[in-house]
């Protein structure tokens, strides 16, 4: 009897918690983009711009194929999964400052408001992926995934590592300010080797162990293999891709967890 009560203690908070993030992403909508015109729009509408406008311009500039495979394919699942995780990444900078006053609420906590974020940005990113991919098959410059299989399990790997990260920079700009002021070196430094708009194959061999230590190098390999098929030669490790993100994930958690006397609440 005590087991059952305390699943249904567990059941009863994770319920609670849902709600909470869904109200605090409602909340973030309503902040960001105000409740008039466009408003919940422009959660799709900014990685439109972003992925649509990059993959319009390379395809215009660049040669139609590159190393075999078609140029506006390897733009769209190269930013794709660039702008989730740069959009969680920028978010997610002093999230906890900006939301302090909300921490009042004994439901609110800094692990509710960070995950709100970045389930917003990714939400945000997925579905303007989906609408710039359907127009771009619509228009022939892209064909459908061949294997939808290792595809969707790369961008599951991909939106764990994003929300990794947006909770490890959340609770370290808390921390340090040292932290925000880098972020924007940091997040132009690291674009090389996040795999967006290279693959491993295309480098020499002795460089390509480098490049596969970045978790998002193999997500993105995993999804272009999901959509080329063999012929896109990706190289990725699942097994390291578990782990690291698995790491990642629980250093997010345990940052997060400890970040509160850090918050000034106003």
């Amino acid at each position: 009897m005590q087991i059952i009560h305390k699943l249904r203690s567990l059941k009863m908070d994770f319920s609670i918690q849902v709600r909470v993030i869904y109200a605090l992403m409602m909340r973030e909508v309503h902040t960001r983009y105000g409740r008039e015109n466009l408003g919940f729009l422009w959660v799709l509408g900014e990685p439109i711009l972003f992925c649509g406008g990059v993959a319009i311009l390379w395809t215009a500039i660049r040669p139609s194929h590159e190393h075999g495979l078609p140029m506006t394919a390897i733009v769209v699942t190269g930013y794709v999964p660039l702008t989730m995780w740069r959009h969680c990444l920028g978010h997610s900078i002093k999230a906890f400052e900006a939301n302090g006053s909300l921490l009042f609420h004994r439901q609110v906590t800094p692990l509710s408001i960070i995950l709100s974020r970045a389930i917003l940005e990714i939400i945000g990113t997925i579905m303007a992926g989906l609408l710039v991919t359907g127009g771009a098959i619509f228009l022939g410059f892209m064909k459908p995934p061949q294997y939808y299989g290792i595809l969707y399990l790369g961008l599951g790997f991909h939106m764990l590592f994003s929300a990794a990260c947006a909770m490890i920079f959340a609770s370290l700009s808390e921390m340090s300010e040292i932290v925000e002021k880098m972020m924007a070196v940091v997040g132009y430094l690291s674009l090389p080797f996040t795999g967006a708009f290279s693959m491993v194959n295309w480098l020499p061999a002795k460089y390509r162990w480098y490049m596969m230590l970045s978790p998002s190098v193999d997500n993105i390999e995993m999804i272009r293999e999901g959509q080329f098929g063999l012929n896109a030669h990706a190289h990725y490790d699942i097994f390291y891709d578990t782990w690291i993100t698995a790491l990642l994930l629980i250093i997010g958690l345990y940052l997060t967890l400890r970040v509160r006397r850090f918050i000034l609440v106003q």
